[in-house]
């Protein structure tokens, strides 16, 4: 049922919930971007489902809709590579729902995050696995989470195009495995990240 987990909080009192996710906890290069959603019963969305479940096609539709519905408040944060590569990719994605969160427009009353963790914040928060799958809202910030991101790994693409970025979003697939071999690292490729690591470690030994 729709807002199943979310009127649990609604009938606590709660009455802004947040519902956040992250995109980019994979990928062998780019940042880390998360969205947090505040969202009322009254919406009425068709056809939302977590981000993975959709086309690309489909999610750049919802997430029209969903950026520009008048009663859906939202806010993405990001995190860098070189961020990444400092502080590991758990802290940077709970640093990347931190800043979601500053850039929400109004300050909730309550956090349901996606995920096995907790963030550093005054607000009360409660964390489900798979939340993008379970929870109605999160489902919403998975998908703005997610084409936020590929639009910065498609503006990646226009810089590094021998990367092919806009095909593979800086995700481990073969076709971007294959490149990284025959190209080397680039500025945006994680460094403490396998195989880059390692592949770095090769070159440092070989000169």
């Amino acid at each position: 049922m729709i807002f199943q987990e979310e009127r649990k909080w609604w009938k606590k009192g709660y009455k802004k919930i947040a519902c956040l996710d992250e995109a980019g906890r994979g990928p062998l290069a780019g940042p880390v971007v998360a969205a947090a959603v505040v969202i009322n019963s009254k919406v009425k969305l068709k056809g939302v489902k977590d981000s993975k479940q959709l086309s690309a096609k489909k999610r750049e539709e919802v997430y029209k809709l969903l950026t520009s519905h008048s009663s859906i408040k939202w806010g993405t944060g990001k995190v860098s590579e070189k961020v990444i590569d400092r502080i590991n990719i758990l802290e940077a994605s709970k640093l990347a729902m931190r800043r979601a969160l500053k850039n929400l427009k109004q300050k909730p009353h309550f956090l349901i995050l996606d995920g096995n963790f907790k963030i550093n914040s005054d607000i009360p928060q409660k964390s489900i696995i798979k939340a993008d799958e379970k929870v109605f809202s999160c489902m919403l910030a998975s998908i703005i989470a997610k084409v936020t991101r590929d639009k910065i790994m498609e503006r990646y693409h226009k810089k590094y195009p021998q990367y092919d970025f806009n095909k593979h979003k800086g995700y481990p697939t073969r076709l971007h495995i294959q490149l990284l071999k025959k190209y080397g690292p680039c500025k945006i490729h994680r460094k403490t990240f396998s195989p880059v690591a390692s592949m770095l470690k090769y070159k440092n030994k070989k000169y």
